[in-house]
């Protein structure tokens, strides 16, 4: 049988400002994030080499798609150029349109996308570029 599940299961947003970032994303895709518990094994003292903080986007891992976590570390820095996360939509103008009051700066507002919808790319408080996928 075919493994019918997405090839990608957790995405992980390096920031610099965990606080802001995490406003950042909770007034654009109006959800509330959790605090997330430090891996067995991985914990650190603040401000050690090792150290970090992470807080969840909420999911249901067994539902289809992916979630993930913003991640605040000195081994792992936030910029464009990397990989891209896109937020799943009901109609990503809705995202897009919050973007700026939250702090962020819009970079292609809604476009289509053939038979795949429609998309947005923007950039978050940390300077990571992110996009907004919708079917509307």
């Amino acid at each position: 049988m075919k493994d019918e599940r997405n090839p990608i299961g957790w995405t992980e947003i390096y920031v610099e400002d965990l606080v802001r970032a995490q406003k950042f994303y909770e007034d654009v895709l109006q959800i509330t994030m959790q605090p997330a518990p430090v891996p067995q094994g991985m914990e650190a003292e603040e401000g050690s080499d090792d150290y970090f903080e992470m807080v969840f986007f909420p999911g249901n891992m067994e539902a289809p798609g992916v979630s993930g976590s913003l991640v605040k570390s000195k081994m792992f820095k936030p910029g464009s150029g990397g990989t891209m996360v896109y937020f799943s939509c009901s109609d990503c103008a809705e995202e897009i349109s919050r973007v700026e009051a939250a702090g962020g700066q819009v970079i292609a507002g809604k476009m289509p996308i053939g038979e795949y919808g429609f998309c947005g790319i923007c950039m978050d408080t940390e300077g990571n570029q992110i996009g907004f996928h919708s079917m509307q």
